[in-house]
């Protein structure tokens, strides 16, 4: 029973392959620029301009300039079973695999939460074949984000450039490397398919903006960069939606302007902070619509609750007086510091990637016929309290 449900369960990180024992410029503008092939010397030196396409000939070139940036990554963890137990009572080590990629000269590197947690030793691979073990810097459950560190000579390291995720386009072509089932340095090209889907993470929230791509992502895939056609990281791979752990078309990644501040504070500090509210509810409902004689073209994150000492209880906010009923009469955000707030995954993108506790915005609230503004300073986020282990049914 418990294999079956391994294998019909929908939702599966990316994540370790495990082996036992072991706003606009106009969007044409930006399209065709992504697609123009920054042809180099190499290429005609190897005379591929005469036998490739300009669209083969770009992903060459991405391939070679990206490829020693990303890092092949293999994990040791104790066993999450005890059914592993050796008859001395021993748990072995079971080894994973997953990938990273290179942030900057002093060998600190980007991968997923659910890649190194829990890690008795981490071992990193570059492409020219240097093995070497890697410290742990920082892990952030919540955005299934992590940093680890390497010490090489500069020359050996590769630091990848990132990417303007505000200029990101549904159709666009992306490109991942990774290790899927352990084959290193393993090149797929795809789409955009969605922008500014929630994804879980590990611990109690939810990852705002994350980028939806069709991309083949599978286990190992963990990690690894998200690639626009100018070769710049744009996501972080990191779950897949399948009914079979391997790629059905459905695969996301954690934006990039998420990525990058989760990175400059682990190394800052080893955690982040994230800023907090503290209140619950839904998106504009049919019913909330109906209730309250709204327009039908309505949008909004409708308040249910406020919790106890937290940044909202006393700032004017009302929540809805039935806690979430079906006709939820709560405040209505519908904007954060002057910038619309169409749904929950909005408030917390805004939320995580431009503000930081003890910040003050400012929430457009809609309030009857009226739109009142209400001042919130924020606090700190709590710490997650149901962290998931990464050798969990989802890898």
């Amino acid at each position: 029973m418990n294999s079956l449900k391994k294998l019909i369960r929908s939702i599966a990180f990316a994540g370790a392959f495990v082996v036992l024992g072991f706003t606009l410029g106009t969007v044409s503008q930006h399209v065709s620029a992504d697609v123009q092939p920054a042809f180099s010397q190499q290429a005609d030196d190897d005379g591929l301009t005469d036998h490739l396409s300009a669209t083969e000939l770009t992903r060459v070139e991405i391939y070679e300039r990206v490829a020693p940036s990303v890092v092949s990554i293999e994990v040791l963890r104790p066993a999450s079973s005890s059914l592993f137990a050796t008859p001395s009572g021993d748990i072995p080590n079971v080894s994973s695999s997953g990938t990273g990629f290179i942030l900057d000269m002093d060998g600190h590197i980007m991968t997923n939460y659910h890649v190194v947690a829990d890690a008795t030793e981490v071992v990193v691979k570059l492409i020219d074949g240097t093995q070497v073990t890697a410290e742990i810097v920082g892990l952030d459950p919540d955005s299934d984000l992590a940093v680890v560190k390497i010490d090489v000579p500069e020359e050996r390291l590769s630091p990848v450039t990132f990417g303007d995720v505000g200029q990101l386009r549904v159709g666009q072509d992306v490109i991942t490397i990774g290790s899927p089932f352990s084959q290193d340095w393993t090149m797929t090209t795809g789409i955009i398919s969605a922008t500014n889907r929630s994804i879980r993470g590990l611990g109690s929230y939810s990852i705002g903006s994350a980028i939806q791509t069709d991309a083949s992502i599978n286990p190992g895939n963990s990690g690894g960069p998200l690639l626009n056609m100018r070769g710049e990281v744009i996501g972080v791979t990191s779950q897949i939606q399948s009914s079979t752990r391997s790629n059905s078309g459905i695969g996301f990644a954690i934006p990039a302007v998420l990525a990058q501040r989760v990175a400059e504070e682990l190394i800052a500090n080893g955690s982040i902070a994230y800023s907090y509210i503290g209140i619950s509810g839904q998106d504009v409902t049919l019913n909330v619509i109906r209730s309250r004689d709204l327009p039908n073209n309505q949008t909004g994150f409708v308040i249910c609750s406020i919790e106890r000492n937290s940044p909202a209880l006393n700032s004017g906010l009302v929540p809805d007086r039935y806690n979430c009923s079906p006709h939820n009469n709560g405040d209505i955000i519908v904007s954060i510091d002057g910038e619309e707030t169409r749904n929950f995954e909005a408030l917390i993108t805004y939320l995580a990637h431009h503000t930081r506790p003890g910040d003050t915005v400012t929430f457009g609230v809609q309030r009857g016929d009226e739109i009142v503004e209400i001042d919130v300073t924020l606090g700190a986020r709590p710490t997650s309290t149901n962290v998931r282990a990464p050798n969990t049914d989802d890898e």
